[in-house]
């Protein structure tokens, strides 16, 4: 693990300095000027995350496609356990929920319910549903239908409900008081969120990896997005996918015993979970307290710094979530994620962290900081542009090569997916067939390009706003879709048309039709109305839906060519239907 760090470390520096080279080289013209200078800096703040997530992408690409066996590449531990083994640990299952609707709650642990019951592994699992709902009618109805659904389970598999009078802490404290009431009576614990669903196959597995090390303190399963007919989450998940199968395998390579925690759909050991991965608080000046937003991967470095190991199982193994139905919700709990990675500095240098989880600290803070650097490079070189000319700013062949590489920085981990894809026959039919597949990646890819400056601009507000007071609530989040109005539209994202208007202005010039070139960063401003109001629009992701287009592997009834193990539920004009899954014969 260590030459592999150490040649990981060394091919990430490298690509930074070279593209801070490329940047310097396109700044030649007129001298040095202090602009130049804040520019180089704001650009090297972005670099870390795009050549981990450049490196990450290739890294696994490789992998994929010529490791004899990429799982033991990666994490040998998935690789040696007998899966017909009997389960001995004693597994609580957390379903930890705030003001969710109950019926799909019980959809979801019921379909898990059934596969334990089913395999005779059900006595080795206790439920608990750890409610933090505030709305007293949705509290009543939680109550019902965990109350059935504890009847209708019994003698095969025990649940309990409990609910909190007050959020303290958010999900971590909710956890933390279940480990103080019922955590001593369980060795390992499975957390799930509302939106969570994993087969019982998938959940065994993980339990089997900790029993058979008893070092493993975190296993994370790969996590992909549920089939939907919503536009904006069919699209996203569909590059979701896409991103996360090399990027998890690449990121592994490296990470090894430091893996990641996303919260969900992972299996932790409970006692050093209760003994070292209890979150701190700090006084926030009014008499109350802050907590941490984003306890995940703050967890896992301290499981990491007990002296356990936090894995990933990078395979598409039936564990699900599902996502934002539009662009508005996705923008609301990426900002959430953006308030809570922003607490991290306060542990980069906390005594005994391993250096590996110190980096992932660090990158999961500039993963969020490199968009305020983004458009301040884009504003700033506007300026120098508005004020001079294109040629006076830039040496224009060092800026169409310093373009070109960002692009294909950007687009790689996604890319490199889209090649293990097409390279195999399997896993074409698996996507609905190579035609399928790419007219999928390719409106994807536009998809992207879009909506990603309008995801800038909101983190940037958001930074922007905290030194002065302003917070994130950590609130239930929409999952069922909903139309989003021009009028809600532009109160939205008026702002962002507004800020693309005016980037535009300094860059582009008739007179120099390169100026277009900034186009490929700021369109999405341009475009983020429309964008957001088709997006949410019930036909279009029918339509979507119809012609199966950026379908995944569950919508065809295989997962890399095999049948998908859990019925494949489609969230269906916001209501909540199931839909067999489908012959791969057909």
């Amino acid at each position: 693990m260590t030459r592999r760090r150490v040649l990981f470390a060394v091919l990430v520096v490298l690509s930074t300095l070279g593209m801070l080279g490329m940047m310097a080289m396109a700044l030649r013209p007129g001298g040095w000027t202090a602009t130049d200078i804040v520019v180089l800096l704001a650009f090297l703040v972005t670099l870390p995350w795009l050549a981990v997530g450049f490196w990450n992408g290739l890294i696994g690409l490789i992998i994929d496609l010529w490791a004899k066996s990429p799982l033991r590449c990666v994490n040998p531990q998935a690789t040696d356990i007998d899966l017909d083994a009997k389960l001995t640990m004693s597994t609580a299952v957390l379903l930890c929920i705030r003001n969710e609707d109950p019926s799909r709650l019980v959809r979801n642990l019921d379909l898990l319910a059934k596969g334990l019951i089913a395999s005779e592994d059900a006595h080795q699992f206790h439920v608990y549903v750890l409610s933090d709902t505030t709305d007293a009618q949705i509290a009543r109805q939680e109550a019902l239908a965990f109350e059935q659904l504890r009847q209708d389970w019994h003698g095969h598999l025990p649940l309990t409900y409990r609910r909190r009078e007050t959020n303290e802490g958010f999900k971590a404290g909710n956890i933390q008081d279940f480990c103080q009431r019922w955590g001593s009576q369980h060795e390992l614990a499975l957390t799930l969120d509302a939106d969570s669903l994993m087969s019982a196959p998938a959940v065994r597995r993980l339990v089997l990896m900790m029993q058979t090390h008893p070092n493993l303190g975190i296993i994370q399963g790969l996590v992909v997005g549920l089939p939907t007919t919503h536009a904006f989450a069919r699209l996203f998940q569909f590059g979701m996918r896409l991103g996360m199968r090399s990027y998890t395998l690449g990121s592994a390579w490296w990470q090894g015993e430091c893996g990641p925690y996303w919260g969900h759909n992972a299996v932790i050991r409970l006692a050093p979970f209760m003994q070292a991965c209890k979150l701190p608080v700090w006084p926030n000046g009014k008499g109350g307290y802050t907590h941490i937003l984003s306890h995940d991967q703050i967890e896992a470095v301290l499981m990491c710094r007990a002296g356990y190991e936090v894995r990933v199982y990078p395979v598409e193994d039936d564990s699900f979530e599902e996502n934002p139905p539009n662009l508005a919700d996705f923008v609301a709990r990426d900002l959430r994620w953006c308030a809570g990675n922003m607490q991290y500095w306060r542990f980069l240098w906390m005594p005994g962290l391993k250096l590996a989880s110190r980096m992932q600290l660090l990158l999961a803070m500039l993963m969020f900081v490199g968009a305020p650097a983004w458009l301040a490079i884009l504003g700033l070189l506007g300026w120098q542009v508005h004020q001079t000319s294109l040629q006076q700013t830039f040496e224009l062949p060092w800026l169409g090569w310093l373009l070109l590489t960002v692009a294909i920085m950007t687009l790689l981990p996604k890319l490199a997916s889209a090649i293990s894809v097409l390279a195999r026959p399997e896993r074409r039919r698996s996507f609905g067939g190579g035609g399928r597949f790419l007219l999928g990646f390719a409106l994807e890819t536009i998809f992207s390009w879009l909506i990603t400056p309008v995801v800038w601009l909101s983190q940037t507000l958001l930074l922007v706003g905290l030194p002065f007071g302003r917070r994130i609530t950590w609130s239930a989040q929409n999952r069922d879709g909903h139309e989003i109005s021009w009028l809600s539209a532009l109160r939205l994202y008026g702002v962002h048309s507004l800020a693309g208007l005016v980037l535009a202005w300094l860059w582009i010039s008739p007179q120099e039709p390169a100026t277009w070139l900034v186009a490929y960063f700021i369109a999405g401003l341009w475009f983020a109305i429309p964008v957001a109001v088709l997006s949410s629009q019930p036909k279009i992701g029918l339509w979507l839906q119809h012609w199966r287009i950026a379908g995944i592997p569950e919508e065809f009834g295989t997962s890399d060519g095999s049948r998908c193990q859990l019925t494949a539920v489609l969230t269906l004009s916001g209501d909540i239907r199931a839909r067999p899954s489908l012959d791969s014969s057909r």
